[in-house]
């Protein structure tokens, strides 16, 4: 069994190391961790590649055993592109659409989010920074979310802000996601929409 003590490692890492290892041929793992997203991110990428998990946290750390299970999942949903493969994806950053007021943007916001089942090829939407917001507070904009996932959308909602804002045990829409599944979604993206 592979050990790969990961505390203490910032977002991605401990999700690279793993890939590292699975790369190499690894056949079952041990991974510590020491922080919620960072459990969230190794338990799906190792669900995602053919890995059965369990997990148990003692003293603050996370303890991850994982060991091949069968074939991979795929990488790329098919829901949200067409026929010909298409795919959207809307990185939010803030919790308002737009400057100058904040509580129009809240309300513009709102209705964004409630208007995107309107668009062809939604794939995936990421939220950064303060979009994570959008996550944890309850609203239009978190039911709009709540809507969107429920219809097939994917939602990526950045561990790292999470555990800025202090955000990571309130969310309650999307998983909890890192850096490195950032930047390849937004490489397998077709399309990039930043309101």
């Amino acid at each position: 069994m592979k050990n790969l003590d990961c505390r203490g490692l910032a977002c991605p890492q401990p999700v690279i190391r793993c890939r590292e290892a699975v790369a190499a041929g690894a056949a079952a793992l041990s991974v510590q961790v020491d922080n919620l997203a960072a459990r969230e991110n190794v338990l799906r990428y190792l669900g995602n590649n053919g890995f059965a998990c369990d997990c148990e946290e003692k003293d603050g750390t996370f303890h991850i055993r994982a060991t091949r299970a069968g074939e991979a999942a795929s990488a790329i949903p098919s829901d949200g592109s067409d026929d010909n493969g298409a795919r959207t994806l809307v990185l939010i950053t803030t919790p308002t659409l737009g400057r100058g007021d904040d509580t129009l943007g809240q309300r513009l916001m709102e209705t964004f989010l409630g208007t995107l089942p309107e668009m062809r090829n939604l794939w995936r939407v990421v939220l950064l920074n303060g979009g994570v917001r959008l996550s944890a507070t309850p609203g239009p904009a978190l039911e709009a979310l709540k809507k969107l996932a429920e219809n097939g959308v994917s939602i990526l909602v950045c561990g790292t802000c999470l555990a800025h804002y202090g955000l990571a045990e309130a969310k309650e829409v999307g998983e909890t996601s890192n850096m490195l599944d950032i930047v390849s979604s937004l490489d397998l993206a077709e399309k990039v929409i930043r309101p």
